[in-house]
Parts: C-alpha cells; structure tokens; sequence
C-alpha cells in the first residue's frame, strides 16, 4: 500500500494521459441529468466530483450507491458506470436498469462483466490498469469522470491545469507530507478519529474515514460543517480522551464556516483536548483536494504500522462477498 501511495503523483499523470487520449464515440449532446454509480474506493471519486460541480453543472448530478437508480432516470440522462473491478454486484444491478431505461451509459472499470457488458452493446468504456485495490485508484477514475463531463458539454474549467499543479505540489513537497502524516498518525493512535470539514468539501472527509477503516483498521466517523452544527454538536457531552477530532481547513473556506470551526473547537475542547487542525495547500480546488487525499492516505498507513496491522488486508469484505455469492 505505500508503494501505491507513493506513487500517487504518476497516477494522476497516467489518468490525464488515459482521459486526453480517450476518443468517445457518444455524441457531445448535453444530458438532463447526470447519475454516477458506484460504491467504495470506485464511488467516493464521484462524491468528490460531486462537490466540485455543485456549482458549475447547469443539470443535476447524484452520485448513487445503492442496487437502484433514482427514478427520474431516463433516455436524457448521463449514467457513469464506475466500477473498478468491473464485477461490484450494486453497480451491476444498477446499470442493468440503466440499460433498461435506455439513458446514456459510460463505463469506468480495469475490466469484469462491465467492460463486457460495454462492449457487447457498443458503450464508451475508459480502460484503467488493473491489479489494484480500487481504494488506490481513485487518481485514475476521479480524472475520467471529469472527462465525462467535459465530452458531454456540462463542464468548461481547466481542471486538467488544475491537476497538473496539483502532481507537482504533491512531488515536491513528498517529505513534508510523509514527515506532516507521521505526526498526525502518532496524534490518532489509540483514538477513535472524527474527521470534520466545510461542506463542499464533505466527499473528502468520507474518503478520510473511508482510509481509516479500511487501511488502519479502525472506526471512525465524519461529519460536515454547517450540518453537524445543527445536530451533532450536542452530542458533544462527555469527556472522553479516546475521541481525537481531525479538522479539515482550507484558508479561502467561506467567512462563516470558518468562524463555525473556530467556535466548534472551543466547545470540543471541553470534552476531548485531542484537535487536529490541518490546512491545506494548494491554489486550485484540485490541488487542496489532492494534496489533502495524498497527506491522509500516508496518515492512514502509518496508523496500519503503528496498530500493527496489514494495510492491504481486507478479508472480512472478502468474506461478505462470498457469503452473498452463496446465498
């Protein structure tokens, strides 16, 4: 898994060279209505990109992750397939029934029965190398979802200048960042981490969690500002030590929520001295979202080393999936 990590960076330059290659063979027609499904390492790219084109898609986009797909769902509208096994059981069924309300349908996957299904009826289907974890595969299929976007006409910014600053702050600055996520992992161990970040950077927080549990082995929560400031803040209540709080900030994060974090820290201080404020670098949205996925998946790693466990591993989804194929 640190190999993975490491090489991030290279990732994010092989999935730009993947997604500016790809010749898509749907017509540029402009959907009325986009749906992303996918679940895991494969659909947290898509909550990400979600926040990302909150305020810029003129059309709506659900990221969905379930069996089922909304019913609005229809010949107009843009269903991304991103599985990167290609074999996701909840993905499958969901694109059957996008198959069955004759939207538009491109795939994301290494291969499986989704590329096979793709090809059979004619489907754009972006390719990503095989052979990994989906959760360290998120560089490949977050960067074709947006080309996705940008072939069909619903997005017009430059995110691939945007990602390309992003790989060379994630490069130059690789010891910063290792040496930034050993202190952080030391802070967490032994902890149970609640992950905290301004809304439209919510998707993040979820992949944060997402890393703890499935590298580090441990539970962890999320939430995001404004929500839990209306619910979650009173739970607040007891003093527990156990609790470490990680705060996810960005300098240009709007006035107010800014202000809501200040005033959230001093309440949590009461109840747990354990707060971990982390800002992020970068100019572009890409390059603080990137910078933050690179520092936090070195965090979660060396919260594997230092429980002593297997970042890798991940028998007990591996039994799920067995127990379901046999039932």
């Amino acid at each position: 898994m640190k190999e993975l990590i490491a090489a991030f960076p290279g990732q994010l330059e092989e999935a730009l060279r993947i997604g500016q290659s790809y010749s898509f063979t749907a017509p540029a027609e402009t959907p009325s209505s986009v749906v992303l499904t996918g679940l895991g390492g494969s659909g947290i790219g898509g909550s990400i990109v979600q926040n990302y084109v909150f305020d810029k898609l003129k059309v709506p986009f659900t990221v969905n992750k379930d069996y089922f797909l909304p019913a609005f769902v229809n010949a107009s509208t843009l269903v991304i397939v991103c599985s990167y096994s290609g074999n996701t059981e909840e993905t499958l069924a969901a694109m059957k029934q996008a198959i069955k309300a004759k939207a538009r349908i491109v795939c994301i996957t290494s291969g499986g029965e989704i590329a096979a299904i793709a090809s059979k009826k004619g489907y754009d289907c972006i390719m990503l190398p095989g052979g990994m974890p989906p959760r360290a595969c998120i560089g490949y299929s977050l960067v074709q979802v947006l080309f996705a976007l940008k072939h069909f006409g619903l997005l017009k910014t430059k995110f691939a200048a945007e990602i390309n600053a992003a790989i060379e702050l994630i490069t130059r600055d690789r010891k910063a960042i290792e040496k930034k996520a050993q202190g952080i992992a030391q802070k967490l161990v032994g902890k149970t981490p609640i992950i905290y970040a301004a809304q439209d950077y919510e998707g993040l927080a979820i992949r944060v969690r997402q890393q703890i549990n499935e590298n580090s082995k441990m539970l962890a929560w999320h939430g995001a500002i404004p929500e839990m400031n209306h619910n979650e803040l009173v739970g607040w209540r007891d003093k527990d030590d156990s609790r470490a709080v990680l705060l996810l900030r960005n300098e240009d994060d709007y006035e107010r929520v800014q202000t809501r974090m200040d005033i959230n820290k001093k309440i949590i201080r009461k109840y747990t001295p354990n707060i971990i404020e982390v800002y992020s670098k970068g100019a572009s949205y890409w390059e603080k979202i990137f910078y933050f996925i690179h520092l936090t998946d070195w965090v979660s790693v060396y919260l594997a080393d230092l429980h002593g466990v297997d970042a890798t591993e991940v028998k007990v989804i591996d039994h799920l999936k067995g127990s379901l194929a046999g039932s």
